[in-house]
């Protein structure tokens, strides 16, 4: 499984009537866009992955949006993975466009815990950026979830995991 996340660190300067700036750092950003790419015939190990984060993100008085392609989450499933079923809310998408613009809106909002969307493609470069703007204006987690064939990991795709911050760079 390969996990790209992002995150941001922000110094804000503030001016003072009087003209002096003060400065404040080390605010970490509350907005955080992750990319998990994962084999559809391994969905176990992803579920292993994410659940625990999900449940703790439960405990919220937020929602848990689901941008779903084409299937439909069952309440047994649901139940049985230890999620809120009187939290998570899901939304059957028809293209990738839309999945990118509705996770936008939703993360904006404030009203959801954690957006979870599934793209067949990687994102553009303007398409992370707003979707990170969009988690940190929301204090939300965006997760975008790639389904990858077993075939292209023969290919010479490589598992890993990589963060991408602006800490380091």
């Amino acid at each position: 499984m390969y996990t790209s996340g992002y995150a941001n660190r922000s110094t804000s300067f503030s001016t003072t009537a009087d003209g002096v700036a003060q400065k404040s750092v080390g605010r970490l950003s509350t907005g955080l866009i992750s990319e998990v790419v994962y084999r559809e015939d391994q969905p176990l190990l992803t579920q292993l992955l994410l659940l625990p984060l999900l449940q703790q993100l439960g405990q919220q008085s937020r929602w848990q949006l689901w941008l779903t392609p084409q299937q439909k989450l069952s309440r047994e499933w649901v139940q049985s993975a230890g999620l809120p079923l009187t939290k998570v809310m899901q939304i059957n998408q028809l293209s990738p466009c839309d999945t990118v613009e509705s996770m936008i809106r939703a993360l904006r909002t404030g009203n959801y815990s954690v957006v979870i969307g599934w793209l067949s493609e990687e994102l553009t470069e303007e398409e992370h950026f707003r979707l990170t703007e969009a988690a940190e204006e929301g204090h939300a987690i965006g997760f975008i979830m790639r389904p990858v064939h077993p075939d292209s990991y023969r290919k010479g795709q490589r598992s890993g995991l990589k963060i991408h911050s602006n800490l380091y760079h």
